[in-house]
């Protein structure tokens, strides 16, 4: 399936690349005539509704005539053109070097090993990326460990510091 997104993002990054657009993400969820395919677009400036129609209109045709598309989209499905939005998955290594600076929430490990941390992503390179918790300790993880990531949009006014000893680390249940 790998292979497959793979050339199915060789032939849309070129076309969103000539309307400026960034393609940030792609995934097929769904099976059979439930699949949805969504593409995640971005650019410096923002996304917008006429870059999202933009890059409808554009994809649309490809995606109808291009092998790699018809051979993982067997069935009908559901076209999904969007913008990552304000809290944004992180998956590769590019989308976590852009979201230095950022508050995180990150998801490592499963059932009862499975841990949620919550900082600001202070560094990020090939392999991984330094956390720092709200107490200012900094904790490296590689990006193999992670099973979920995302920007965290912070309403409001930062909030205050905690209480130094307080832990972060917060056992999730399955």
């Amino acid at each position: 399936m790998t292979e497959r997104l793979d050339a199915l993002v060789a032939a849309v990054e070129p076309v969103l690349a000539e309307l400026g657009l960034d393609l940030y993400d792609l995934e097929v969820a769904g099976r059979g005539a439930t699949q949805t395919l969504r593409v995640m677009i971005d650019r410096e400036s923002g996304i917008d509704l006429d870059a999202i129609t933009a890059a409808t209109e554009a994809i649309s045709p490809i995606l109808d005539h291009d092998p790699a598309a018809t051979s993982l989209l067997r069935a009908s499905y559901t076209l999904e053109v969007t913008s990552p939005g304000l809290e944004r998955p992180l998956r590769t290594p590019t989308h976590f070097r852009r979201a230095v600076g950022s508050t995180v929430s990150v998801k490592t490990g499963f059932g009862p090993d499975a841990l949620r941390r919550h900082g600001i992503l202070a560094t990020a390179d090939d392999t991984g990326f330094d956390l720092e918790a709200d107490d200012g300790e900094r904790e490296r993880v590689a990006y193999s460990d992670v099973v979920q990531a995302r920007t965290v949009f912070e309403w409001g006014p930062a909030p205050k510091a905690k209480a130094k000893g307080r832990a972060r680390k917060q056992k999730v249940s399955p």
